[in-house]
């Protein structure tokens, strides 16, 4: 079992590297300018295969790149199936990848907890160079 394993996650691959290099190169529809393959997933019997993508914009743009996904799936699956050689070329589905979407989310949030600590910090450093305490310090010239 192993071995099916590892072909279906070279099929993917290369089906990762074909479907993105017609979309950048072959492709002449311009909704899907900028949009790249992250990731394909097959199926266990390699007849469905879920290809991921990634693009900048908004809900607006996500449908368009959708719409056009949509109307080129049988042109893709054709190309797929002709430049890797596979008789029965998958299914294909496409979906967003919303992995770098939620990656730089968290790199905000931290990014957030590191600049309030860094102001907490930069709070205590302030008070622990001149305490309130209301004893007064040494004077200038003199000796602690």
């Amino acid at each position: 079992m192993r071995i099916a394993g590892l072909r279906r996650e070279r099929l993917a691959e290369a089906m990762r590297q074909v479907l993105s290099e017609i979309v950048l190169t072959d492709m002449k529809d311009p909704r899907l300018a900028g949009v790249v393959i992250s990731a394909v997933e097959l199926s266990g019997d390699l007849k469905q295969a879920r290809a991921f993508y990634s693009l900048l914009g908004d809900e607006e743009r996500e449908r368009q790149v959708a719409d056009a996904f949509t109307q080129a799936r049988g042109f893709l699956r054709h190309e797929v199936g002709r430049r890797l050689r596979i008789h029965n070329a998958p299914e294909l589905e496409f979906r967003r990848d919303k992995g770098f979407e939620r990656a730089d989310r968290l790199q905000r949030i931290f990014d957030e907890i590191a600049g309030g600590r860094a102001a907490e910090a930069a709070k205590e450093d302030d008070a622990a160079s001149h305490p309130s305490s209301g004893v007064p310090g040494p004077r200038e010239g003199e000796d602690a």
